[in-house]
């Protein structure tokens, strides 16, 4: 019984799916002040979309897996992603708590993508930034152009373009 119980509780969502199969692809940086609530939160508010492990492939959207990270890049780009319509307009409304969820998603699911002596986003970053909201139709031109950047400043792979690995263009 108690075996179905647990089944049926990981189907819908209520156990941690995924933590155990596959953890963060990066370390998490200490500057989250509490990681279970960062990546609970992350579950909640983009894993619906996004996939629970940043992967939603074929979905139309960007894959977060292992190439977030390279957003990070500029602080341009880096800014775009505070930017984002439902990071910028998010329920959260204490900046840290929506900083952890930010760097959750970029250090642990981006991984390797992120680049060397990247800092994690702040409480007062979060602030500033989410003031400056895109709108939805601005979405795909701007993250094509921060693509852009990203592989000819900082060497992301030209499969950035896609919205994620194996997409037929």
């Amino acid at each position: 019984m108690r075996r179905l119980l647990t089944g049926s509780l990981l189907l819908l969502g209520v156990v941690g799916i995924g933590r155990a199969a596959l953890p963060p692809m990066g370390p998490l940086p200490d500057a989250i002040s509490d990681p279970e609530l960062a990546r609970s939160d992350y579950a909640e508010h983009c894993g619906g979309c996004h996939g629970i492990q940043g992967s939603a492939a074929p979905a139309q959207l960007p894959e977060l897996r292992g190439r977030v990270g390279w957003f990070l890049c500029t602080p341009q780009s880096r800014a775009y992603l505070i930017r984002l319509p439902n990071i910028a307009h998010s329920r959260i409304s204490d900046n840290q708590q929506l900083a952890d969820l930010v760097n959750f998603m970029v250090f642990g699911l981006g991984g390797p993508s992120v680049p060397a002596g990247a800092k994690p986003f702040t409480a007062q970053e979060v602030e500033r930034e989410r003031k400056f909201a895109l709108s939805s139709a601005s979405l795909k031109a701007e993250r094509a152009r921060y693509v852009e950047v990203a592989i000819k400043q900082c060497g992301a792979p030209s499969a950035m373009r896609l919205l994620y690995p194996g997409q037929k263009p």
